[in-house]
């Protein structure tokens, strides 16, 4: 997602917008940053927010954000999570549809950019096909989109309905929404064309980090592409 320069009680912070230039609200908070790529994040009440330059700056100002965040006094609420959603430890598990079929995907990077990869869980019966795919150097934004390609590539020729899950409101924004992509728009073309010519496809939200059993698993496997730099695929 791009980015606002705005204040929170007086103090120029980072805030997540969407492509109209408005705050980016979840739950009527907005993700923020006190500074760039420090691994800390904050949610604020979008209320105490004034966009203070209505300029957005590009999705790569503000990389992920593992790390909790403690507490300022006057501050915001801090999560702990990644720039690819807001984390509530009590976010409701998502609904599945019964005759669907359910897929988990997602990114990660080692910096951003940096070494990354992608997990991809489809749910099959009462097992599951698992994907753990290292993509080399890229960003997570990168990541997240190719995760949702490789799910399509995963499900194609399925007769059911396919509901694929991310926690990047960025991938479903530039793909569902019509959010003007300014980066990986070949990337995003191309999953575009591949959604054209699917039915029943559709893009669901899911809280990242939010103990959301088959997003954290995705999460996982990302991450084992990554450190093992390998990219393998399974039932299990």
């Amino acid at each position: 997602m791009p980015w606002l320069k705005a204040t929170l009680r007086g103090q120029v912070v980072l805030a997540c917008a969407s492509a109209d230039g408005s705050f980016a609200t979840f739950g009527g908070k907005v993700e923020i940053r006190y500074k760039p790529n420090d691994g800390r994040r904050y949610d604020a009440l979008a209320k105490n927010l004034t966009v203070a330059d209505p300029t957005l700056l590009p999705d790569e100002t503000c990389g992920e954000a593992d790390k909790p965040a403690a507490k300022k006094e006057g501050a915001a609420t801090p999560t702990k999570g990644s720039s690819r959603g807001s984390a509530k430890a009590a976010a409701s598990p998502p609904v599945h549809v019964e005759g669907a079929l359910t897929v988990y995907t997602d990114g990660a990077c080692t910096g951003n950019p940096g070494p990354a990869g992608l997990g991809v869980v489809v749910i099959e019966g009462a097992g599951r096909r698992e994907l753990s795919e290292y993509l080399g150097e890229g960003t997570n934004n990168i990541a997240e989109l190719t995760a949702i390609e490789r799910a399509l590539d995963m499900t194609h020729g399925r007769a059911e309905p396919v509901r694929i899950h991310t926690d990047s409101q960025y991938a479903i924004g530039v793909l569902s929404k019509g959010w003007k992509a300014k980066a990986n728009r070949e990337l995003i073309a191309g999953i575009l064309d591949k959604l054209k010519v699917r039915r029943g496809i559709a893009l669901v939200y899911v809280p990242g980090h939010a103990g959301v059993p088959l997003n954290e698993r995705a999460d996982e496997l990302a991450r084992l592409a990554i450190k093992t730099r390998q990219t393998r695929e399974e039932a299990v």
